[in-house]
């Protein structure tokens, strides 16, 4: 968000960023920054969508007093990113927006925008949203935490919130995601992909001793980022490639912590935390392939990082994730199917199908730069019809 907005400034627009105010983002603080409520005002708006199952729905007084500085300063275009996470009350702000008829321009980062509560519902194998939620089988403790299953009201109450802007315009990171937005109740407005970008000038191949310090100069090295490993993210994958690939090959997973530790084999290189994005990109360029079984995700980011820096990806055939790659620099098997993700594995590291220069190339589609831009062009064209 803050990259996108400083890409518009440059260009001579006017742009204030506005988020929750939190211990994270707090530190952000400058004249170009405007925060919603405060830890307390949070607190107490996540703790009662978690146990009462409503949430979005308070934040009263800090959204009031929000909407009236926006007000006062004046607002000719709304770009919304991340709408839940207690921070802001939904009703009052969208009511503000149609009485004003403020033009509104939403990226969904997920699913969330079109379900009575859950972001993502490939695991759940779900299709409620398309009609009308209820009888919630997403997890309550998985995020957005609920306790009680209020999903019916909140699909409808979302639809009535999130129905009749007047001029909104859709975003996705992916042409997937923009598939399920057409069949919800969002179809009304237009949709358009704007994929999600990366830094190549921090993400290109980049040498280190990542292989000598943890004694691979002789492996096939499989790497597999995440954070947050669970099933999601294909853990227990990278648990059965472990009994299964030979010795010569060696798994390193990156954004473990004590927890997953625990239930890695010997044969696992865990690595909680790196120092920065440079030492991220040394993993990225040392190793043989990133395999990525992810069930459920947007784009995946990872799968480009790893491109740019000049390795193949295979990954499952889920969500956004195919559409990172092409068949010059990786591959896409059915999801679940281990066997066939072994095999593509040892096809790279053996056969190296996959040139570091055409994986480079692929990466160019994502450059953050020209991302931007593409944001700074609709943020034109919208003002300009308005």
């Amino acid at each position: 968000m803050q990259s996108i907005a400083k890409a518009a400034r440059n260009n001579g627009l006017c742009v204030k960023n506005c988020c929750a105010y939190s211990r994270t983002n707090s530190p952000k603080r400058d004249e170009h920054t405007l925060f919603i409520g405060n830890r307390i005002s949070r607190n107490i708006h996540l703790f009662t969508g978690m146990f009462l199952g409503f949430s979005n729905c308070l934040s009263i007084i800090s959204t009031w007093i929000f909407l009236r500085k926006i007000k006062k300063q004046g607002c000719s275009l709304v770009h919304f990113h991340n709408l839940h996470g207690s921070y802001i009350n939904l009703p009052l702000l969208f009511r503000f927006i149609k009485k004003n008829h403020i033009p509104v321009i939403w990226t969904l980062h997920d699913c969330w925008a079109f379900t009575g509560r859950c972001p993502y519902f490939d695991l759940t194998k779900c299709d409620k949203w398309k009609s009308g939620c209820h009888d919630c089988p997403y997890p309550k403790k998985s995020y957005p935490q609920s306790y009680l299953d209020t999903t019916r009201i909140m699909w409808k109450l979302k639809r009535k919130w999130f129905s009749g802007i007047e001029n909104c315009t859709i975003v996705t990171p992916s042409q997937w995601l923009a598939g399920l937005v057409e069949q919800s109740y969002l179809k009304e407005y237009p949709i358009k992909v704007i994929y999600n970008g990366i830094d190549l000038s921090v993400f290109k191949p980049t040498e280190s001793n990542f292989r000598e310090t943890h004694e691979l100069m002789d492996k096939k090295v499989v790497l597999g980022i995440a954070f947050g490993w669970g099933v999601r993210k294909g853990l227990d994958v990278f648990l059965e490639l472990a009994k299964h690939l030979p010795n010569d090959y060696r798994i390193v997973l990156v954004g473990t912590d004590d927890y997953v530790d625990k239930v890695l084999p010997e044969n696992i290189i865990s690595i909680h935390r790196t120092q920065n994005q440079k030492e991220l990109a040394e993993i990225y360029t040392a190793a043989d392939v990133l395999a990525n079984p992810t069930r459920e995700e947007v784009l995946g980011l990872v799968n480009v990082e790893s491109l740019a820096c000049g390795t193949p990806v295979v990954t499952f055939r889920t969500g956004g994730s195919p559409e990172c790659i092409d068949e010059t620099c990786g591959s896409v098997v059915d999801c679940d199917d281990i066997d066939a993700m072994e095999f593509e594995i040892r096809r790279i590291c053996e056969d190296k199908p996959y040139s570091m220069e055409a994986c480079l190339a692929r990466s160019k589609k994502f450059d953050m730069n020209e991302r931007f831009e593409e944001y700074v062009k609709l943020y034109k064209e919208i003002e300009n019809k308005s």
